[in-house]
């Protein structure tokens, strides 16, 4: 069946690929969160809602976005992936931009260069230096990158929490007020 879509224009193959995967993604998604809201009302209630699992959920819905649409250019564990943010009850606000961003990368990969030439071109990237040095630059630039967001975004919200500090509130303004 595969053969058959990938063999379509372009187009209509990566349309195809990303409403399979948009359905086949969302419904994992969904089993994920009808096992944890059936949970909820057996014996297993006391442990699903104990601190540790709360704890996860909440670190599931803020961080768990990259996973989903990271574990779409994965094999074997994108089906765990939606899954666990079923079972973690992510917010969709963030579980469908972030399968909508990894369908969108599986069917490209799917409908252009198919799983055997994605193989080969990691494999031929592995053995060639440069294809690894690209590959450590890229991946070190998105590291540097969030750690960047992470920092600026702190910094902001410590100058928000600042003018709403009555004492540290009063200094900045004195100091705005003398300059």
């Amino acid at each position: 069946m595969m053969d058959s879509i990938t063999s379509l224009p372009f187009v209509w193959a990566f349309l195809i690929l990303f409403v399979i995967v948009m359905l086949r993604s969302n419904g994992t998604y969904w089993a994920g969160r009808g096992l944890a809201a059936g949970g909820r009302k057996t014996k297993l209630q006391r442990h699903l809602n104990s601190p540790a699992v709360l704890r996860a959920e909440k670190l599931i819905a803020r961080w768990g976005a990259p996973a989903v649409s990271v574990s779409f250019l994965t094999i074997g564990i994108q089906t765990a992936v939606n899954l666990s943010a079923g079972l973690g009850r992510m917010p969709l606000r963030r579980y469908i931009p972030a399968t909508v961003v990894g369908s969108i990368a599986w069917a490209c990969i799917y409908a252009t260069i198919g799983l055997a030439a994605f193989d080969a071109a990691l494999a031929a990237a592995a053995g060639s230096p440069l294809a690894l040095i690209i590959l450590i630059v890229t991946v070190g630039a998105v590291v540097l990158g969030v750690h960047l967001f992470r920092v600026s975004r702190t910094r902001k919200l410590d100058a928000n929490a600042m003018e709403d500090c009555p004492v540290m509130g009063m200094e900045s303004s004195n100091s705005t007020a003398k300059a």
